[in-house]
């Protein structure tokens, strides 16, 4: 699989399929690709090591549960390419970022335009709040706090075996409001869990508004830093902050990248929903319409003409 597009290429694409199915669908998570995209696109594009993927480019149905009598069960990571030693292994701790890590996926190369269409369908794969059947899913993580214990776990294993590849994990700040999340740090610090590294979109809102309206959380870094990681903080739209970070020695240590990012990046208008950015859903079809043009005004592309989908 070759790509030949630019890790800024990647991300317009991100934004702009969201943007697109967001209009067609009448909501979507629209703020997830704008605090997001430059980041998934840097995994993807440049940083991880992957191989080519092992499941086809249309998603198949849901296949059911896993079981003895269920032999065809997959999890969705064979998007990501197999799972050998020398390989990098991703997972995205943030289910409610499905939308942004298919249209990922697309950009680069890994699933065809049409598995995006299949999203929140019955009977499809394509999740609207990713599961381990989900093109890019591994496990089920939610944003539950589990994902960089799952990380930290596979990457122990990996590093008592003498695999090379790290373990990498995708996670939304607020997960910091979740206990295990600081003993997954301190348990990779104290095993010397060092081929996991983290990579988190700090864009200071949750599911029910901004992040310290909910539940303050402090200092992240120095938290983090007193629980044994090593971060390193950048901003989540600069490619070559995020390039930097990950060459950073953290030996003995987890790596953990805070992303500081804007939920308006690309489409300033979504101020106007402010703090209610979760799930974009058009109040009216002239909101719907006005921000169908705003927002392809800010990406420098025509307003997308949905009453044809």
């Amino acid at each position: 699989m070759q790509n030949r597009k630019s890790t800024e290429d990647v991300a317009f694409g991100i934004r702009r399929r969201v943007f697109e199915h967001s209009m067609r669908n009448n909501g979507g998570y629209l703020s997830q690709a704008c605090s997001a995209a430059e980041q998934l696109a840097w995994l993807y594009n440049e940083e991880l090591n992957l191989g080519e993927p092992t499941l086809p480019m249309i998603p198949k149905p849901f296949g059911g549960v896993p079981s003895a009598q269920n032999k065809e069960y997959h999890t969705g990571a064979g998007y990501n390419g197999p799972a050998e030693p020398d390989y990098d292994r991703l997972f995205i701790a943030p289910a409610h970022y499905a939308l942004v890590a298919y249209a990922t996926l697309i950009e680069v190369g890994r699933m065809a335009p049409e598995g995006l269409e299949m999203f929140n369908k019955d009977g499809s794969s394509v999740e609207m709040i990713g599961a381990e059947h989900s093109p890019g899913m591994e496990v089920h993580n939610g944003t539950l706090g589990i994902g960089l214990s799952t990380a930290a776990g596979l990457a122990w294993g990996r590093k008592r075996r003498g695999e090379k590849g790290n373990v990498w994990v995708y996670m939304s700040d607020g997960e910091v409001q979740e206990g295990q999340t600081w003993e997954a740090i301190q348990a990779c610090a104290h095993h010397k869990i060092d081929n996991v590294k983290a990579i988190m979109d700090v864009n200071r809102q949750q599911c029910d508004g901004a992040m310290n309206s909910v539940m303050e959380v402090g200092d992240i870094a120095q938290k983090m830093e007193n629980f044994g990681a090593k971060v390193v903080k950048v901003d989540g739209h600069k490619l070559d902050e995020m390039r930097d970070a990950a060459k950073t020695s953290h030996r003995g240590k987890p790596l953990i990248i805070l992303a500081n990012s804007s939920p308006f990046r690309g489409m300033p208008s979504l101020q106007l929903r402010f703090p209610r950015l979760h799930y974009v859903r058009f109040k009216s079809e002239r909101e719907r319409a006005e921000m169908n043009k705003d927002i392809a005004r800010s990406l420098g592309i025509e307003p997308i003409d949905y009453q044809k989908h």
